[in-house]
């Protein structure tokens, strides 16, 4: 006799297709997108913030430590060649006239200057007229021959003593003028133009009880 054989039924699984699933995951995704970029928004928001306030602190900083400066400004000698003749003139008003105050004569160099001292011939007119007139000398390298001026590189800033403890009494403007003398041995003309010298500043600074 012929056996009967057992059918085999596979059964097939439908996926269903639901549009209003596939809306769902849409929608959800275009929120989850929206969240994400307001997030990133906020983030850069309160980096600008961060960096506004450290500039606002940095500057409060820097102006708190330099408050007491009064006057600072620098000339620059062309192609740093100084001439005698060639005065660096400074005009300076409105001053405290009860606070005392340290005069400095600024001086930055480069290894091109040869000479291990500078000479300065500095002229202070008052508001009334008066002037007066000083001859200075002031040492630009140890007895090694080092720079004694600041800065890492070939140009040296040197601050220099000019007047100390001094109160501009006086109501008007004051005018400052600074001249080289600088001269080598045996040599009465002086050196004309001195070489190496890039910038000739003024700084006045309160000082601070």
């Amino acid at each position: 006799m012929r056996q009967k054989g057992k059918a085999t039924i596979k059964k097939i699984k439908t996926k269903i297709y639901s549009p209003r699933s596939s809306q769902l995951k849409l929608a959800e995704a275009a929120v989850q997108k929206i969240r994400n970029k307001d997030l990133q928004t906020e983030v850069q928001t309160q980096i600008k913030i961060v960096k506004q306030l450290s500039f606002i602190a940095v500057t409060f900083l820097l102006f708190s430590c330099n408050s007491n400066i009064v006057f600072d400004q620098y000339i620059s000698i062309e192609n740093q060649q100084w001439r005698s003749e060639n005065g660096i003139n400074f005009i300076v008003k409105n001053l405290d006239t009860i606070s005392a105050n340290n005069v400095f004569i600024n001086i930055r160099n480069t290894k091109n200057y040869e000479f291990s001292s500078l000479f300065l011939i500095a002229k202070l007119e008052l508001p009334n007229g008066f002037k007066v007139i000083d001859t200075l000398e002031y040492e630009m390298t140890d007895a090694s021959g080092n720079w004694l001026g600041s800065g890492f590189t070939d140009l040296k800033e040197n601050k220099l003593f000019y007047k100390e403890n001094v109160v501009f009494s006086e109501i008007g403007t004051y005018k400052f003028n600074i001249q080289h003398a600088t001269r080598g041995i045996n040599d009465i003309q002086g050196k004309n133009p001195l070489e190496g010298i890039t910038d000739v500043g003024l700084r006045i600074e309160k000082i601070k009880k």
